[in-house]
């Protein structure tokens, strides 16, 4: 079992719902829990889908909150971003990009494969210095509210299982697909170095 809580990233597109909701679960579970995006913009549902409200990653949630409370509260209270967006700034104060980030994670979970692509892509890239390994695991969550839910507790799940094993390095593979099976969702796995 590891010696210190398992430092967890977790990553999405926008850091706005997948990526938000299971820092939510893991922070109350008493992890030490990140979240981040990948994407060069944030983006959020608009009043169609060729429409979307876009962000820089600077702008905190609760500007995002007024801004579309200005736009059309109406539509963002009853598609349920305004409700996402007052609990991401009860949980930090505005999106966070992965690539922009050089803390050191014991496990990093992406929640689609283009964004564990770009992660693998950002980590690999990175200059080694310290040789400590970092997991990499995938799990494909639809961007909606109830998958993200749904996914959040499978991540949870799966981090408590990681924290409780002996030897994380040689037992992980057989968890993943003791997981996979459970779940019925694939896994991808890559241990990257820091």
């Amino acid at each position: 079992m590891p010696s210190h809580p398992l430092r967890v990233a977790v990553v999405c597109s926008s850091n706005q719902n997948r990526s938000m909701e299971a820092h939510n679960i893991l922070s109350k579970r008493g992890f030490d829990v990140r979240s981040f995006g990948t994407g060069t913009h944030v983006k959020l549902p608009g009043p169609a889908p060729d429409k979307p409200n876009v962000y820089d990653f600077k702008i905190t949630y609760e500007q995002m909150y007024s801004d579309l409370v200005r736009k059309d509260k109406e539509l963002y209270t009853q598609n349920g971003i305004l409700h996402m967006l007052d609990r991401n700034k009860r949980i930090k104060t505005r999106p966070e990009r992965f690539q922009n980030c050089k803390d050191q994670f014991d496990l990093v979970i992406t929640c689609e494969e283009r964004v564990y692509d770009q992660v693998l892509e950002d980590l690999n890239s990175r200059e080694q210095e310290t040789f400590q390994p970092v997991h990499v695991i995938n799990v494909d969550i639809q961007d909606n509210h109830e998958e993200a839910t749904l996914g959040a507790f499978l991540i949870c799940e799966l981090c408590q299982c990681i924290q409780h094993t002996e030897d994380m390095e040689n037992e992980i593979d057989e968890l993943l697909q003791e997981f996979e099976d459970k779940s019925g969702r694939p896994f991808l796995h890559t241990v990257c170095f820091y």
